[in-house]
């Protein structure tokens, strides 16, 4: 049991991590992406390189997995954010598929369908991972260090610009703000701490394979933002606990496994359903309105509508 746990908790940290990353994006900058598995992708496969060819360190292979996925997402950004926010979105999906067909493809790189196998298990300064207890503790600094990253960017002059430009782009630009570096600089931020999560799964797993980062999860990903609340720390940590662990509990109730899987989806479609009609910004919004606060989409519907002393 300690060990399905320790499972559950390090795809839990993944799933927080490439939400949390991609909530920089989608939250603060409002650019809406499509295509966020293929930088956890791309550092899951790079992490595996660094640990098969050259060394097991963590730390070593890490960095490497952040700077290729932080290259990568800055040649996506830097062509395609000149176009419209509705174009990005179709734009995404186009990368996110050319990406998915690279990975099943070059062989002689990402090992085709057949993947990466024989990852070694990680080291970091000494600490050999043995255990799924190990890779839950490491996954859990991790979290941590993308949290706090998060956190001081939102909260730095930079997140600031970012948020003045999803409000209002028209007043950023006349503060003199330049949205395509904004831009350009939260798809790079975002893709190459998603390679945090790449690189976790790549030595947890010890293989690498296409299937894990496919249009689908990218969806599934965005769908973590939306139900959790975009442009809130908690929000992507909610709706990654609801998306994570949500299958879990319906292995324990006594539904068919063949239908398991459809029943997850009509879930989630009716929880993205409910929550744009009921709550447009997630459920980290229904937590602030239990506790007296409006979310600053509300406060501003708010203030827009006529006053009744008006007149």
């Amino acid at each position: 049991m300690a060990a399905y746990i320790a499972n559950m908790m390090v795809l839990l940290g993944i799933a927080i991590i490439l939400a949390s990353s991609l909530d920089l994006m989608v939250g603060y900058a409002g650019i809406f992406s499509v295509a966020h598995a293929v930088f956890y992708g791309v550092g899951a496969y790079t992490a595996a390189h660094v640990a098969l060819g050259y060394t097991h360190s963590f730390l070593i292979a890490t960095l490497a997995a952040m700077a290729v996925s932080g290259a990568v997402s800055f040649i996506l950004a830097v062509p395609v954010l000149r176009v419209r926010e509705e174009y990005f979105v179709v734009a995404s999906i186009g990368f996110q598929i050319v990406a998915s067909t690279i990975f099943t493809s070059w062989n002689s790189v990402t090992g085709g369908m057949g993947g990466l196998t024989g990852v070694p298990t990680a080291r970091l300064l000494g600490w050999q991972m043995a255990s799924p207890v190990d890779y839950m503790i490491l996954t859990a600094l991790c979290v941590a260090f993308v949290l706090t990253v998060i956190a001081l960017l939102v909260h730095s002059p930079f997140g600031r610009a970012l948020k003045a430009f999803r409000d209002d782009e028209t007043a950023a630009i006349a503060l003199g703000k330049d949205p395509l570096v904004l831009r350009v600089a939260a798809t790079t931020l975002s893709g190459a701490l998603a390679a945090i999560a790449g690189s976790i799964y790549a030595f947890y797993i010890a293989f690498v394979n296409p299937e894990s980062f496919t249009l689908d999860y990218s969806v599934l990903l965005l769908a973590m933002v939306i139900i959790g609340g975009a442009g809130s720390m908690a929000g992507p940590i909610i709706g990654a606990v609801f998306i994570t662990l949500f299958p879990a509990l319906l292995t324990f109730m006594n539904i068919p496994s063949q239908i398991i899987g459809p029943v997850q989806q009509i879930i989630y479609g009716g929880a993205i359903v409910l929550l744009m009609v009921f709550w447009p910004d997630g459920i980290a919004s229904v937590w602030k309105l239990m506790r007296g606060r409006r979310s600053p989409r509300a406060t501003a519907a708010a203030r827009a509508l006529p006053s009744d002393r008006a007149g």
